[in-house]
């Protein structure tokens, strides 16, 4: 991947200002609407106003100091923290199953968390999950684990941030339209006029989303008054310390098997942003990396909330923004972390219309999926290929459109794997790789 031709206009290691990457690392805080996975969490669990923003605070907190963690310390790329959607379903089946809230609740799910967050620790110190890699996870299946991440993607960003969202769906609709439309309008006048390139391409995610949340605010469609109630400032009271400790080993079982599936996104994840910043990552890195994210979730879980995951969006903001500066990831962390005790400006986040963010998504999503299929292209592909790539899409698109009853019921472990496509895309382009047939030279001529 090295070799290609580098699209950015600034590299990880390039030097940027201070302000214009605080305003790059804004951008990517907006773009990645993370408060959404605590705010589906809290209401799984029926939390009360002071609980979910206790939640939100927390779940912000760790991932601005899981992003400087990663970015800084231990991978060394432009990597961005954020809570995955895969363990809302088992975090909540543990909290409710062992007492509740004011049981031993959360206490159980913090227990388990810390227990599967020493795990990825161990796997990366000792270097287990760089020959994981190495032997399991060639370029063919990396690119189709890339392609597969922003397929996936594709559907949520349409569904439950456009048709699906709160309110008329015609006004969701062109809510979207108008935020996609000023992206694209953005881009373009980057492409068309040299002069003004670095400004419009740079900032066009953040243009977009204040032309939407300007267009949400004339159609009624903003909340303001959630913000203007929030307080101002707030400490994030719901960690370890507020609701204790409790190790159950049926919820570490689970939160085992929790890891292994975020761990596998997280693995597409990097392999995305490896193909945007045009670099190879190293055995090293691969380790360091797991440390980092091991450690990213055990603050979390001592902070009280889900593990902080890889996010795949950033990827997609490089591709559009062309700036992958690990300057700009810093001070993403940095908001990440100021929104852990900025109650308002989390508040803000959180009432910016699910279109506006899905009008954006969207079009992150596309770019996502289109680098997974550059990689691929780069390959040269046999007969067998087109199977590993093939099979890990369909298995994708089916698991994104399988009906919500077939999930529910099925077997606890098998719905962890139902509700995370890229998982199973994962799994299945790595084990089609090791079971099909390879062709020789000559029969790749001769075909």
């Amino acid at each position: 991947m090295e070799n290609k031709k580098s699209t950015l206009l600034v590299g990880p290691d390039d030097k940027i200002g201070a302000t214009e990457a605080g305003f790059l690392g804004l951008q990517h805080v907006l773009a990645m609407d993370i408060y959404v996975p605590p705010i589906i969490l809290a209401g799984m669990m029926a939390m009360g106003v002071g609980d979910q923003m206790n939640l939100l605070q927390s779940t912000f907190l760790a991932a601005g100091i899981g992003t400087i963690l990663q970015t800084f310390v231990f991978m060394k790329m432009p990597v961005s923290q954020g809570p995955s959607f895969v363990p809302l379903g088992a975090a909540a089946g543990v909290v409710l199953g062992s007492g509740g809230l004011r049981g031993n609740g959360m206490g159980t799910l913090i227990g388990a968390l810390l227990v599967g967050s020493i795990i990825l620790i161990i796997l990366g110190a000792t270097g287990i999950f760089q020959k994981i890699i190495n032997k399991l996870v060639p370029a063919l299946v990396g690119g189709t684990i890339i392609t597969c991440v922003g397929l996936s993607l594709i559907p949520t960003a349409l569904n439950s941030n456009i048709f699906n969202a709160p309110g008329n769906i015609n006004k969701n609709m062109i809510l979207a339209a108008v935020t996609a439309l000023t992206l694209l309008v953005s881009v373009a006048i980057s492409l068309k006029f040299k002069k003004v390139e670095r400004f419009f391409r740079t900032s066009s995610i953040i243009l977009a989303l204040g032309v939407g949340t300007l267009v949400s605010t004339m159609m009624g469609m903003f909340d303001w008054k959630t913000v203007t109630s929030a307080p101002w400032f707030g400490l994030p009271n719901g960690t370890i310390l507020h609701w204790g400790i409790n190790f159950s080993p049926s919820a570490i079982v689970t939160f085992i098997i929790i890891y292994a599936v975020i761990t596998t996104e997280t693995t597409g994840t990097w392999f995305a942003m490896g193909a945007v910043t045009n670099h190879e990552i190293t055995d090293k890195q691969w380790n360091h990396g797991i440390i980092g994210e091991g450690l990213s979730c055990m603050v979390a879980a001592l902070l009280g909330t889900t593990p902080v995951t890889g996010y795949s969006t950033n990827a997609g903001v490089i591709s559009i923004t062309g700036v992958a500066s690990k300057r700009v990831f810093l001070f993403a962390g940095i908001w990440f972390s100021i929104l852990g005790f900025f109650s308002k400006l989390s508040a803000f986040l959180a009432a910016i219309p699910a279109p506006v963010i899905g009008g954006v998504f969207a079009i992150i999503t596309v770019t996502i999926m289109l680098n997974g299929l550059n990689v691929i292209r780069g390959i040269e592909t046999t007969d067998r290929d087109l199977y590993i790539i093939g099979v890990p899409i369909i298995l994708t698109l089916a698991l994104v459109l399988l009906p919500a009853n077939v999930t529910k019921n099925a077997p606890q472990i098998i719905q962890y794997l139902l509700g995370s496509p890229i998982a199973v895309a994962a799994i299945a382009a790595i084990i089609l790789n090791l079971v099909m047939p390879k062709q020789s030279a000559k029969q790749v001529k001769t075909a």
